[in-house]
């Protein structure tokens, strides 16, 4: 593979909570609060593919120019999301990088 596209804007997801109890058991994944996941455009290794569908629109509106607090964000780049099963609760951060 050839990357050809240098992006401008680098994107960390940080798990938060776990279902009611902090359980990895409760995830699918296997995932437990303070995992992160960084990339900038595909999925990140070991991420939850589910929950990358579900958070890849709110990355589109970083990378064009939107701010995330019109769908309740906490910042211009940041928002906290559940997986689609309900079971996790992410917050996804995005960084503009130096071109």
């Amino acid at each position: 593979m050839k990357k050809w596209y240098p992006e401008d804007w680098r994107f960390r997801i940080e798990v938060v909570q776990v279902g009611d109890e902090n359980r990895p058991e409760e995830c699918r994944m296997g995932l437990e609060p303070g995992d992160t996941f960084e990339g900038s455009y595909g999925t990140p290794a070991d991420f939850c593919p589910t929950a990358f569908v579900k958070i890849f629109p709110s990355m589109e509106v970083v990378r064009c120019g939107g701010d995330l607090r019109n769908l309740g964000g906490t910042g211009s780049s940041e928002i906290t999301f559940p997986c689609p099963d309900g079971v996790v609760l992410f917050r996804l951060n995005g960084e503009r990088q130096a071109q």
